[in-house]
């Protein structure tokens, strides 16, 4: 499946493929991620697989910069999927999760399912 615009209660989602290519740079989530997202998506749901450990560690920086491009780019991101291992391995990501989640505009969800009912 490749990556596609759905529509999910009215709000243009970028549902992204599981097997698409990893985002390890935050060039990385600019091209694969808001680039396509500008093709009408107001959302972008990217499998948590296809982001790098180093975005789970928030002491590498990268969760900060690649947030602060979709803040910059006025998007919501959306992590899809089971970050189980990595909020075991992390004192400071269980409370991002947690914060972002009661929010607007990054949220962390363990499946389209639950994207959908959040955007109910």
């Amino acid at each position: 499946m490749a990556d596609v615009i759905v529509e999910y209660h009215g709000v243009p989602v970028l549902v992204c493929d599981a097997a698409g290519a990893p985002i390890t740079t935050v060039q990385d989530a600019l091209d694969q991620l808001i680039g396509a997202a500008f093709q009408g998506a107001e959302v972008v749901a990217v499998p948590a697989g296809r982001l790098d450990d180093r975005f789970y560690d928030l002491s590498s920086g990268f969760a900060g910069d690649v947030l602060q491009k979709f803040s910059t780019y006025r998007l919501r991101l959306v992590v899809v999927g089971d970050i189980g291992r990595h909020l075991a391995a992390s004192a400071a990501l269980p409370d991002l999760v947690r914060e972002a989640n009661r929010g607007g505009d990054v949220w962390f969800v363990p499946d389209l399912d639950a994207l959908t009912d959040r955007l109910a």
